[in-house]
């Protein structure tokens, strides 16, 4: 009997949690004008959409957005400062069966495969609600552009020892 009670206070509150769990969904889609083969220094834009389908209003609702890293060998979560993205909505109350779309853009500044997702939580609930990752990979470009390195490197000094050369040479003839 005792063990009967035990699975009944069990399924009690694991009905109660997903109960809870499916009053918050959220939704991530990557935005259509996206580029195809994304590269360092495009623009990368994310639409999520978070759904209150519960009868209560949640307050103070948070909701972020997390950048991974997933290259082989260097897998991180990535610091979004250098990334220009728009990094959390903050102090919302999402009525019930309220919508909250929000877009996301992140500058893409290294070469790599990473993933995103948006997290959300409220100031009251113990729990953080989280969208489908979307993976996808940004190509290398290069930084400075290696076929101007060598002609600048050796014009500089030559420039400048003919400058010098002009000089020595004018004030001789004087």
């Amino acid at each position: 009997m005792r063990f009967l009670l035990m699975i009944l206070f069990t399924l009690t509150l694991l009905g109660t949690s997903a109960l809870r769990a499916a009053d918050v969904q959220v939704d991530l889609q990557p935005v259509q004008s996206n580029p195809a083969h994304p590269m360092m220094g495009d623009w990368m834009h994310f639409q999520s959409r978070i759904h209150n389908s519960g009868n209560k209003p949640i307050k103070g609702l948070v909701a972020w957005i997390s950048l991974i890293e997933v290259t082989v060998g260097q897998e991180q979560p990535m610091d979004l400062e250098d990334w220009s993205a728009h990094k959390a909505i903050s102090g919302v109350t999402l009525e019930p069966h309220g919508e909250l779309s929000t877009d996301w853009p992140i500058r893409l500044i290294q070469g790599g495969d990473y993933r995103v997702v948006i997290s959300v939580t409220d100031r009251t609930e113990q729990s953080v609600y989280t969208s489908r990752t979307l993976q996808f990979h940004v190509t290398r470009k290069p930084v400075v552009e290696s076929k101007l390195i060598l002609p600048v490197a050796l014009g500089v000094p030559f420039v400048i020892g003919g400058l010098m050369g002009y000089g020595s040479w004018r004030r001789r003839r004087a």
